[in-house]
């Protein structure tokens, strides 16, 4: 399924994951001088469990620079220190506090979403482990009234992964009955390790279809666009630059040239060592939707 000639490259709401080292603000700063329309940020060091408060200040300062830019929606990633399925009850209780912050965070700052990774079984039955997710969700959520939404994020076959398919997915949303879960984030890396061929047509189609039978497409509010170091099927999250990996040139292509999910809103977490990479991949991706429309165009 193609884009419309009608459709530009400015239709496209594009960012990437940008640092917040200095101040909140400056996360906005680095965003636009990469020509984001949109982007996503930690709120925190997502290595630690300590937190720190957002101030008022750092908040206002925050809208105010995304409304001067047009940046939105803004997306903050949760810390990966969580694990929302955990056997351990001190690792449960420390993983939903942590949620609460991090929705405390979103709502000072006005990010819509707050991605999330629900956690890994580590051994137990998957099916326990997503109803303990399920659980610590839900008491998260319950405590307090929030503005921000999360996000479920599939995750890429690793042993112990809970969502690794859209079904899962789908299970942990239908059982928790929320309305602070406005859908799903899927990555591109995550999907093509677990199994979904994004290379063809067929593997787009099945995964588009997927989530349109268990979660509705409406539903689908944020896609990681990364390319992956591994092949398809192997269960291992490793993200290389757009173009480069097993995804390829070809892969991105067909997904950036679907008109059904064109104009969801996409976030690079592809590697990034310096700032010119940031550049390099989103320079590649604004290329693949050029040519993309020359060619509908004729």
């Amino acid at each position: 399924m193609r884009l419309s000639s009608k459709t530009k490259v400015h239709d496209f709401k594009v960012g990437v994951h940008t640092s917040i080292a200095g101040g909140m603000s400056k996360s906005i700063e680095r965003a636009v001088s990469l020509q984001c329309t949109t982007m996503q940020i930690f709120s925190h060091n997502p290595r630690q469990w300590r937190k720190s408060q957002i101030t008022r200040e750092e908040g206002e300062r925050f809208a105010v620079l995304r409304k001067k830019y047009d940046i939105s929606p803004v997306f903050i990633h949760a810390s990966y220190l969580m694990n929302l399925a955990s056997r351990s009850d001190p690792i449960l209780r420390k993983s939903i506090k942590l949620l609460s912050y991090e929705l405390t965070n979103a709502d000072a700052l006005g990010a819509e979403y707050v991605i999330l990774h629900t956690g890994s079984a580590q051994g137990e039955n998957e099916e326990k482990a997503r109803n303990r997710a399920v659980k610590s969700i839900l008491k998260a959520v319950g405590t307090t009234t929030y503005s921000a939404s999360l996000l479920l994020e599939n995750t890429a076959g690793e042993r112990g992964d809970i969502t690794s398919s859209i079904k899962t997915l789908s299970e942990i949303i239908d059982t928790c009955h929320s309305d602070r879960i406005a859908g799903i984030c899927i990555d591109t890396c995550h999907a093509f390790s677990s199994g979904y061929d994004l290379t063809s047509y067929e593997g787009i189609e099945t995964l588009i279809s997927e989530i349109k039978e268990y979660v509705g497409l409406d539903k689908l509010k944020l896609i990681h666009l990364n390319d992956s170091k591994r092949p398809l099927g192997s269960g291992i999250d490793r993200h290389e630059h757009i173009g480069k990996g097993f995804i390829g040139n070809r892969g991105f292509k067909k997904i950036l040239s679907d008109k059904r999910i064109a104009r969801i809103p996409m976030i690079l977490e592809t590697p990034k060592k310096t700032e010119a990479d940031d550049k390099r991949n989103l320079k590649t991706v604004f290329s693949m939707i050029m040519k993309g429309q020359k060619e509908i165009n004729g």
